[in-house]
């Protein structure tokens, strides 16, 4: 919930955690059970359209998942939030969800679903004979943003059954931990669940590392029940035993109060010992923090010069300059005009790239869009926007579309600034398929480690599915084998926010598409450096 600002106004805005779980799922499998994965989007009115907001992970056989992966909405009690969860049963590695089997989907509001706190709502779309449900439960989050990292093992964990008491020696199990809190409600919620390890009676589980509201909100007495499973691939995992523990207990660290008999709920038989080899709490910082304290971001504008914009003085061209502006104009005003207020001197170097350049006519995929290497910046978005008009009358479009070039420039700059005083964004604007894709892919993936984020904003009415492929939300970029380690790249196409005749209104739709991802892979960098916000010099 925000601060208490006396003077001041602010929307009743709470930060909602919703729990997914399906029951009686239909069986699309003939020799297995379905792997069942939730999708869920979220419509508003000022959106008018569904934005999808969350995957869950994909849990194997099972016609009655209870999923880990927590869909988090900002909750605001006077917009209608439409809420829709779509259930998939996996049959692909792929992303796109046209290659696998739709289970249904069930529509309701988060209004409706934060009064009644748990709905159950029933699978549509399917087979007639389909009885499936999703069940939604909501929690608001505290205003905690510390980070918790736990670290288990487990010791003579053994299985209760009569092959197992006659060969020890040679019965091992396949052991994972299922992490619960106490609800308001006195029921248990899943939080987590680890690895599976395999073939042990003694395994050492992948450290944990969450956010502590997650497991306790902000009561560090509240009851976590941990629960040790072993593995079965039929999807009915059997139970060894479980404890319960709290943060508090937690806390304390490795020692005699953090080694836990793991028990059978019923008949209280030891089956083994759970044992806490590490703990760690830590602060962590929001995207406010970071920017509050002095931490710069760059913007460098891309913009696309290839042929297939069409000739610039056809009334039909993306790149007509008119008194009504062109899309290449809309992007560039709708996210300069926000990301300005963020850059301190207010001067933005812009690239151009696809076009034949003064004065010999060389095809360039790196040029400034002033066409003054000297002095390659532009004073304010207006400055942009004036060295685009002349730069459209200065080149020859051409071709082809290759985006590696400008990646690379950009990523030499937030090479430079590791430390966290600097971060950039690269904002593309494009009109057609990437003809560097294999480049582009590994220009990415080598700046995913670097401060920096690429918006891609496609314009006009080409084909950009491939352009979902870098917009790595739900799979991660990858290329021989190396994998980016964030997903740094968003791309909207501009067609999705055409339809509004009213520009300003088109232009704050785009932005806040565009720019939604930037705080997240902001964070995200900070974290994996360990950067703290420092206080700005003055």
């Amino acid at each position: 919930m925000a601060a208490f600002v006396p003077g001041s106004s602010t929307e009743p805005t709470s930060e909602i955690e919703l729990t997914l779980s399906c029951r009686n799922l239909l069986d699309c499998d003939v020799f297995s059970k379905s792997d069942p994965m939730c999708v869920v989007y979220l419509k508003t009115p000022e959106t008018s359209r569904w934005s999808e907001i969350c995957r869950t992970e994909c849990i194997h056989n099972s016609l009655n998942p209870d999923f880990v992966t927590k869909v988090h909405v900002l909750y605001r009690f006077e917009v209608q939030q439409n809420i829709k969860v779509e259930v998939y049963d996996v049959d692909s590695k792929l992303s796109d969800l046209r290659s696998q089997d739709f289970l249904g989907s069930c529509e309701t509001t988060l209004g409706h679903i934060v009064s009644s706190v748990t709905v159950t709502l029933p699978l549509k779309g399917a087979k007639s004979n389909n009885r499936g449900q999703v069940i939604v439960k909501a929690e608001e989050l505290p205003a905690c943003h510390d980070e918790v990292t736990l670290h288990f093992s487990g010791k003579n964990l053994e299985k209760d059954d009569w092959v197992s008491k006659f060969f020890s020696w040679l019965v091992k199990a396949y052991p994972f931990l299922e992490f619960f809190k106490v609800c308001e409600d006195g029921q248990y919620q899943l939080v987590y669940r680890t690895e599976v390890v395999n073939w042990t009676t003694n395994p050492r589980w992948k450290p944990i590392t969450l956010p502590v509201r997650s497991f306790c909100g902000t009561d560090f007495d509240r009851d976590i029940k941990v629960c040790c499973y072993h593995y079965k691939y039929s999807g009915n995992h059997q139970l060894l035993g479980e404890f319960h523990a709290t943060m508090n207990q937690f806390q304390k660290g490795p020692g005699p109060e953090n080694e836990h008999k793991c028990t059978k709920p019923k008949s209280n038989k030891t089956t083994g010992t759970i044992r806490l080899n590490h703990f760690e709490l830590k602060k962590t910082f929001t995207f406010l923090d970071y920017i509050m304290n002095g931490t710069q971001i760059n913007c460098t504008f891309a913009i696309d010069f290839t042929a297939s914009n069409g000739d610039p003085k056809d009334y039909n061209s993306l790149h007509y300059i008119s008194n009504r502006p062109n899309q290449y104009e809309q992007a560039l005003a709708a996210v300069g005009e926000i990301i300005k207020d963020y850059d301190s001197d207010k001067m933005f170097p812009a690239l151009g790239f696809g076009a034949r350049i003064p004065p010999h006519g060389q095809v360039s995929h790196e040029f400034f869009l002033n066409l003054q290497a000297s002095d390659p910046y532009c004073s304010g978005i207006e400055g942009v926007i004036n060295a685009y008009h002349h730069c459209i009358r200065s080149v020859q479009l051409y071709g082809p579309t290759n985006f590696s070039p400008v990646i690379n420039h950009v990523a030499k700059f937030a090479q430079a600034y590791q430390d966290g005083s600097q971060y950039f964004i690269l904002l593309i604007i494009t009109d057609g398929v990437i003809t560097d894709m294999f480049h582009t892919k590994q220009a990415i993936i080598q700046a995913s480690s670097l401060p920096m984020s690429i918006i891609i904003v496609g314009v006009g009415s080409a084909d950009f599915s491939a352009m979902e492929e870098l917009d790595a939300d739900t799979v991660p970029l990858e290329v021989n084998g190396v994998r980016a380690t964030r997903d740094i790249t968003q791309f909207v196409s501009f067609n999705d926010f055409q339809g509004c005749e009213n520009i300003s209104l088109a232009k704050a739709n785009l932005a806040r598409e565009v720019l939604a991802e930037i705080p997240k892979q902001f964070v995200g960098y900070m974290k994996s450096k360990n950067v703290i916000p420092q206080k700005s010099v003055k």
